[in-house]
């Protein structure tokens, strides 16, 4: 079901994390082994995930060590996320990535199928670069891969595959090149069907 608020979709519009799909369960199984990869290989300090959505990324990182903040724009979101994770000590905040500030900075910066979203993805990954200090994990959909897997499985044919709320699509080169000019590059990886970059903010 496709939830907005102010016009805007909000939280997950297809229940990846908790999907009984075996080929589906196998994908994100996939990317979440990444991730974990890429988290762990910095062992940050301080998380905040950027569009954190229902928290269910951030909630993998609670150990009683890490200092952990998430954050959303949607009041409803964030509401659902206190709740469900109301027994961690994760920080969930309501805030747009725009109305972010240097206050908001962290060691390790997720923004992890957000950027998509934005009407100028740029202007956000100035706030981000900004945020990261000095790290910065993010993917996004692996376009046109991202579309055509959605129609092979009857997803919204009317928009040719195209999920609701995405403005933005970009191959692995298109997001790398975007990427360049804000940030170093460490580690990109490609688990289908997603593009993930562990980046670090250019001094």
């Amino acid at each position: 079901m496709v939830r907005t608020e102010k016009g805007v979709v909000i939280g997950n519009t297809y229940l990846k994390y908790s999907t009984r799909n075996p080929i589906a369960r196998f994908l994100v199984d996939h990317f979440i082994k990444v991730l974990d990869e890429m988290v762990y290989s910095i062992n940050p300090e301080h998380i905040h995930e950027v569009g954190c959505g229902e928290g269910e990324l951030i909630s993998r990182y609670v150990d009683g060590r890490r200092r952990l903040t998430a954050s959303d724009f949607s009041q409803e979101i964030i509401r659902e996320a206190r709740e469900r994770y109301k027994s961690t000590d994760i920080h969930f905040k309501v805030s747009g990535i725009y109305s972010l500030t240097e206050e908001d900075a962290a060691d390790c910066i997720l923004c992890i199928e957000m950027l998509e979203h934005l009407e100028d993805p740029k202007r956000g990954l100035r706030i981000l670069a900004d945020l990261a200090d000095p790290y910065l994990i993010i993917s996004v959909p692996r376009e046109p891969i991202w579309r055509f897997v959605n129609m092979l499985r009857g997803a919204y044919l009317k928009d040719f595959g195209n999920t609701p709320g995405h403005l933005q699509h970009w191959s692995r080169r298109d997001f790398i090149s975007l990427l360049q000019p804000f940030f170093e590059i460490v580690l990109v990886r490609s688990p289908f069907p997603w593009t993930i970059a562990l980046c670090r903010r250019r001094e």
